[in-house]
């Protein structure tokens, strides 16, 4: 990951970073399991704002929409920063959603 996008990062994201560091040693020793693009750390970013913003839940699953889209790219044994990061979005939307509908 670029120094440049480092700062954007926040305490879940980190934290998704650092459990995979520990759990798979093999993530450890290839550093371009490290790297993310710019298109998957914004669509994490979007949805952060848009969950912080109380944006309306058709707004949340259009940013899903393009989150499974993203990951359809994906050969299906790859494991990248961007993968999990592309699959933990999905997942924060998705909780998001759910519980938002049952208030």
């Amino acid at each position: 990951m670029s120094a440049e996008l480092m700062w954007l990062m926040d305490d879940d994201f980190a934290s998704l970073i650092g459990v995979t560091a520990l759990v798979d040693p093999s993530f450890r020793q290839n550093l371009l399991h490290f790297r993310i693009s710019q298109l998957h750390l914004s669509l994490y970013l979007l949805a952060q704002c848009q969950m912080k913003l109380h944006h309306s839940a058709t707004s949340l699953v259009r940013t899903l929409e393009y989150v499974k889209l993203a990951l359809g790219s994906f050969p299906a044994q790859t494991l990248t920063l961007d993968l999990l990061a592309l699959k933990f979005t999905a997942r924060k939307i998705s909780s998001y959603v759910i519980t938002r509908a049952g208030k």
